[in-house]
């Protein structure tokens, strides 16, 4: 099952994960990192499962082998993907350096028309890196 998990950075540093679409557990993890609050996912789902096989019951469908559609604020986006140049990709956009550097330190937020021209740039980034042959 494709679960939706929702990537935020609160305000004390603490990266969160919550999963939207689970019918039937509240599945959330946090971590100092992105990459760490996604392993403390994975090690929620495995606790469950191990729950499940400790009181003999089957396990739920959806959490064999989730697969994660993760949506992500801008500052989660950056510190995950960190190999972005947020000055290259201001450039990139058309974005102002300096006020995208505020919307990936949480200074201020972008509007939803400046969250889809960074969407958009983000789609156009992964097309090319598919497109590249080595």
């Amino acid at each position: 099952m494709k679960l939706k998990a929702i990537v935020e950075l609160w305000d004390n540093g603490t990266y969160s994960i919550y999963v939207t679409n689970a019918k039937k557990h509240n599945i959330n993890a946090q971590g100092s990192s992105v990459s760490e609050a996604k392993e403390n996912l994975l090690n929620a789902i495995n606790d469950y499962t191990a729950m499940y096989q400790e009181i003999g019951k089957p396990i739920p469908k959806e959490i064999i082998n989730p697969e994660f559609e993760y949506k992500y604020d801008l500052a989660s986006f950056f510190n995950y993907f960190d190999w972005i140049n947020v000055s290259g990709f201001a450039k990139k956009t058309g974005i102002n350096t300096s006020l995208l550097r505020q919307y990936k330190n949480k200074i201020t937020f972008a509007s939803e028309k400046q969250t889809k021209k960074i969407q958009h740039s983000i789609n156009l980034l992964g097309n090319e890196l598919a497109a590249v042959k080595l």
